[in-house]
């Protein structure tokens, strides 16, 4: 399974393609948009949110809602291009309009235009912006729907918004109460802590983090390997992680935590109950060795706050080499509903792909008969 993404954040559209999905796999694009609208949600958001409502089109590999096993190539459009259109049509435009020179801290600006050739910093940021990952969440909310097929699911919450963190364990099936609250936090004294605290970085034009954690239930053990250390299933899903922009960290498990532990503190004692093999811990995260151990896989990711912001930071203009104040584009407070929603879909797309190649199958029904197969956690008494 492979997918490819285009578009940039003021252009016509998001368009993507995904390989290798099998035939026959039911698509349901209410759900999709769904997790489009989640994305575009939450406390902290910008004025962007309100111009653009995100809805996928299927362009091809789908008929009367079943995938063929053909490329499915989707669309989102952007709205607000028609207010861009001017200065991004890509049929000829006017580019001293919304020229930006005075290149943004910890964004892709000054590495970009140093990097591609560029003069302005536009041409780097349109695609490095997190609009970009409306095209994924499509593609994580079909991968979603083919796990879902296999008896997978994935689900996470908001941990910490700026240091305002919820200690709390929960239970798989309560995660997704978080996404009917306005900051997906599942502690309601601490959310209206952190909602309080956004309003005050609002107003003093500065931005925040946070730290969600992302869970998943229902997978075979034996996903990744311990052979080829490219395959292993924790770097792939860090990577998938890493890969999302304002990420600056992942940890699967009890994470750095391990660090601060001695080994009988870590390490998942392994029992034979009932003719299965059992761990009454999950430190590991439901990863060991590189693969699937079938417990849940739990993984938390760290969000730096938004570059962004409206008071400005230091720097330097780069046609001119002057010092400025960087520039203001549209921004949030906090998007970290958003990110909680993207990082749930890059999952699942990364854990799709691993699932997949195991699997192989040109159709549904070979899929879900190969994993069928699989073997259980069994041992003898």
């Amino acid at each position: 399974m492979k997918l490819t993404t285009a578009g940039e954040s003021h252009g016509k559209m998001l368009v993507g393609i995904i390989e290798g999905l099998p035939s026959n796999l039911p698509i349901d694009t209410e759900e999709i948009d769904r997790y489009l609208a989640l994305r575009q949600g939450g406390y902290g958001r910008g004025g962007r949110q309100k111009i653009e409502k995100d809805s996928v089109e299927i362009l091809s590999g789908v008929r009367n809602r079943l995938t063929l096993g053909s490329p499915l190539a989707f669309s989102v459009v952007n709205r607000d291009y028609r207010n861009w259109e001017a200065c991004m049509a890509p049929e000829g435009a006017d580019t001293s309009l919304k020229r930006l020179t005075k290149v943004r801290p910890g964004h892709a600006d000054l590495t970009g235009v140093i990097k591609y050739d560029q003069t302005d910093a536009r041409n780097i940021l349109e695609r490095a912006s997190a609009r970009e990952t409306a095209a994924r969440v499509v593609a994580g909310s079909i991968a979603r729907q083919y796990l879902r097929q296999l008896g997978v699911e994935i689900s996470g919450y908001v941990r910490c918004v700026c240091g305002v963190e919820d200690k709390n364990e929960y239970p798989f099936e309560k995660l997704e109460e978080a996404k009917a609250q306005p900051l997906f936090m599942l502690d309601g004294d601490k959310q209206r802590e952190a909602m309080a605290l956004i309003d005050g970085l609002k107003s003093q034009g500065d931005t925040a983090g946070g730290i969600v954690e992302i869970r998943i239930k229902g997978l075979k053990s034996g996903f990744g390997s311990c052979m080829t250390y490219s395959q292993k299933l924790d770097a792939r899903l860090a990577g998938a992680l890493m890969s999302v922009q304002a990420i600056k960290g992942v940890e699967v498990g009890l994470g750095f935590e391990v660090g601060r532990r001695r080994g009988s503190q870590v390490h998942d004692e392994i029992f034979c109950e009932g003719g299965n093999f059992v761990r009454h811990t999950n430190n590991a995260g439901g990863i060991e060795g590189g693969m699937s151990n079938g417990q849940e896989i739990v993984l938390r990711a760290a969000m730096k706050p938004i570059p962004t912001l409206m008071k400005g930071l230091k720097t330097v203009d780069y046609v001119s080499g002057e010092p400025c104040t960087a520039a203001s584009e549209r921004s949030d407070v906090a998007a970290i509903c958003a990110c909680e929603v993207i990082l749930e879909s890059v999952a699942a797309f990364a854990l799709a792909e691993v699932v997949s190649e195991r699997l192989g199958g040109d159709n549904l029904r070979e899929v879900k008969g190969r994993y069928g197969l699989l073997g259980q956690t069994s041992c003898r008494t």
